[in-house]
């Protein structure tokens, strides 16, 4: 059974909804190859975290080795490079809201991960679940109609959708174990290194930008990545990886108005009636969440976080 959410832990949810819903938008101002954005977002975050893991979580990090949160922390980051390598090249081949919504069907590869790993998930998070995942469809799925790029881009965000939430079942054994700043260092310094490779591999330019290109990197940096996934990473010892795939699903209509706002992408009148269905989805897993659960309780507890220290 899970401990009972406190209120630094929802602040923490909150602010990353907040903040990942920043990502679309600046992912598509950015003047920049979609897999360098995802290499200097990763390893911009790492420079900031390092520090903080070697001057106060030394002993931590250099004990993973003997446990299984090594094996579960670089996994993830293998897992979150992969998510990357689709989802953000989706968001220059389609729209902002779509490329935003598809990757919304994390919910259904998380439950079905959770029951391969032997949980019973409620009838209301499955309902939950279809509805909330079905209302993101509805606001943004016309994208289907339009072939080309846009139809390769929406196969990519359904990719990235499933590879993250891997990552984020992966994110969640490892949090049994360490501490927020530890996992994510390993995780993000692993994603980065994936990245670089592939960057290379591949002839993709790192340098080179404009200055309002590296400005959007940063603020991807600041936001998506130190103050969105760090922060749904540090909530993953009182919400399951399931519950926490779900509420993700809220940066639709978040990305949909910063779409609205940046990039003059007006969002079609069905969105509005899908993003009601999608909030009412969210709603009914978060209220059959609070149920106890049958998990167990991670054992460290942060004192660095959510403040980074720290999508």
């Amino acid at each position: 059974m899970r401990p009972r959410l406190d209120s630094l832990t929802i602040a923490a949810v909150t602010v990353a909804i907040i903040a990942v819903s920043s990502s679309g938008a600046l992912i598509a101002y950015a003047a920049a190859p979609a897999l360098a954005i995802a290499f200097w977002r990763n390893a911009l975050a790492v420079g900031v975290l390092a520090p903080v893991t070697l001057t106060r979580r030394r002993g931590e990090l250099l004990g993973l080795r003997e446990g299984r949160a090594w094996r579960w922390s670089v996994l993830a980051g293998v897992a979150l490079a992969a998510h990357f390598a689709t989802w953000v090249p989706s968001v220059k081949m389609t729209t902002v809201a779509t490329a935003t919504a598809l990757v919304a069907t994390q919910p259904i590869w998380a439950g079905l991960i959770a029951l391969g790993q032997g949980r019973r998930l409620g009838r209301w998070t499955w309902l939950g679940i279809g509805t909330a995942v079905a209302g993101a469809a509805i606001a943004t799925g016309a994208d289907f109609t339009r072939g080309g790029t846009a139809v390769a881009g929406d196969l990519l965000a359904v990719a990235g959708g499933l590879l993250a939430a891997v990552y984020t079942a992966l994110g969640e054994k490892a949090r049994e174990r360490t501490t927020t700043t530890t996992y994510t260092t390993v995780c993000y310094s692993v994603c980065a290194l994936v990245l670089l490779a592939v960057c290379l591999l591949f002839g993709v330019g790192l340098t080179g930008f404009d200055d309002q290109t590296w400005l959007a990197i940063i603020a991807l940096t600041a936001g998506a990545q130190l103050l969105g996934h760090s922060m749904f990473n540090y909530a993953l010892h009182k919400i399951s990886a399931t519950t926490i795939s779900v509420l993700i699903l809220l940066e639709v209509p978040g990305a949909a108005l910063l779409g609205w706002a940046w990039l003059d992408q007006v969002p079609p009148a069905a969105a509005w009636p899908g993003i009601a269905l999608l909030t009412g989805g969210v709603a009914l897993v978060i209220l059959d969440a609070r149920r106890p659960a049958a998990l167990p309780t991670p054992d460290p507890v942060d004192v660095d976080l959510p403040v980074p220290g720290k999508r």
